[in-house]
């Protein structure tokens, strides 16, 4: 939140904890055990990444499911169907387009996967994370709708404050515009040193983020898109397809209030075991995701073979596993199966009921499929 507008009571409010970073009090006797079994969660899972036919074809709808519970924990709500339906009405040119007949919220949680994915290209491509990479990926974030409004890619030049709207009640005072340029400096100063172990400092560095709320919004799905960003850099995880929003979201008070302990108090190590208990639990939850996506992904080569009887039929399920929600022309111009036999495709597809149409065709506008099996997995 930007700023205050109304009455809110700050009288519990806390406030950042300057000339305190990067910490100097962790009792890592304490870490020893979480920090072993985050490793080793967060590595059975790394193993089934690195093993998968194509982990960017097949996790793909995770990504969109984590934009949508991300976004959820700061107050904006979609569901996995309509960002996927969103994106299904998308043009074919690259170019993300604000559609009319579609809620703001759905448009800023696809704009979040978007985001997203233009990181992951970036670094792909030798980007380091930075100053100028945070704020290019928060340009995308807020590219249009209600976040067009708060200085995309720009950060904050008046003081912020983290708020509980329902209860009229300022939970944290962020660091001041003042203060912000040298507190930044400090934050990729200390992600660039490795004198702490990698998944440590991964915990460490999202706190001190969020506790700097660097923008105007947007701040904590830049946060968290750096712990995955992170932890693939530092070469944790092969592929940068962990997410832990879900973990998060569940327990949304105790993350605040974790976050709000170390301003307060100095909690540092009690916000590290918190962390290292979220990567482990969603490690594990990714994995058993992985896994029944996977067991799927093995099942539909034998019957798309079977049913399609064409030497395009693993072209189509990798192109229907990573847009499990989409319009046949995209189908048609994206898979690069010749037109004719991409009808067909479909046609049998749904005769089989492995294709729900959501939508008939009508007019010039293209039927609308959707690939329930896959869906019915990411959603749980």
């Amino acid at each position: 939140m930007n700023t205050l507008t109304g009455n809110y009571d700050l009288t519990d409010a806390v406030s950042y904890h300057y000339d305190k970073f990067p910490p100097t009090n962790l009792e890592f006797e304490k870490l020893i055990r979480p920090l072993a079994s985050a490793s080793e969660a967060l590595a059975r899972y790394d193993q089934m990444l690195a093993g998968m036919h194509n982990s960017e074809i097949l996790l793909a709808p995770l990504r969109r499911q984590e934009a949508v519970v991300s976004s959820r924990i700061e107050g904006t709500v979609s569901t996995l169907d309509e960002v996927l339906r969103y994106e299904a009405d998308q043009g074919d040119d690259g170019d993300i387009m604000p559609l009319a007949h579609y809620r703001t919220e759905a448009m800023e949680v696809f704009l979040y996967h978007n985001a997203m994915r233009r990181a992951q290209a970036a670094m792909q491509d030798g980007t380091p994370i930075s100053d100028w990479f945070l704020r290019s990926i928060h340009k995308v974030l807020l590219g249009f709708g209600r976040g067009a409004l708060q200085a995309p890619g720009k950060y904050k030049d008046e003081q912020n404050y983290l708020v509980d709207r329902t209860r009229r009640k300022v939970l944290f005072l962020p660091i001041s515009p003042e203060h912000l340029p040298l507190g930044m400096e400090k934050l990729f100063a200390f992600m660039k040193n490795d004198n702490h172990e990698a998944l440590i400092r991964t915990a460490l560095t999202h706190i001190e983020f969020e506790a700097l709320h660097p923008f105007k919004d947007g701040n904590g799905r830049i946060g968290r898109m750096l712990i995955t960003l992170m932890l693939w850099n530092m070469g944790k995880i092969s592929a940068p397809h962990l997410y832990i929003s879900g973990y998060l979201e569940e327990r949304r008070d105790e993350y605040i209030e974790r976050m709000r302990d170390v301003s307060r108090s100095g909690a540092w190590t009690e916000w590290v075991v918190f962390f290292l208990n979220a990567l482990e639990e969603q490690a594990k939850y990714n994995l058993r995701i992985a896994e029944e996506i996977a067991a799927l992904y093995e099942n539909m080569k034998d019957q798309f073979r079977a049913i399609l009887s064409s030497k395009w039929s693993i072209t189509a399920l990798d192109f229907i596993f990573s847009r499990p929600v989409f319009r046949n022309n995209s189908f048609t111009l994206k898979s690069e199966i010749p037109k004719p036999t991409a009808a067909r495709f479909t046609r049998v597809l749904v005769e089989n009921q492995l294709l729900t149409t959501l939508e008939p065709a009508a007019g010039r506008r293209p039927a609308l499929f959707a690939f329930e099996p896959l869906l019915e997995i990411v959603r749980a």
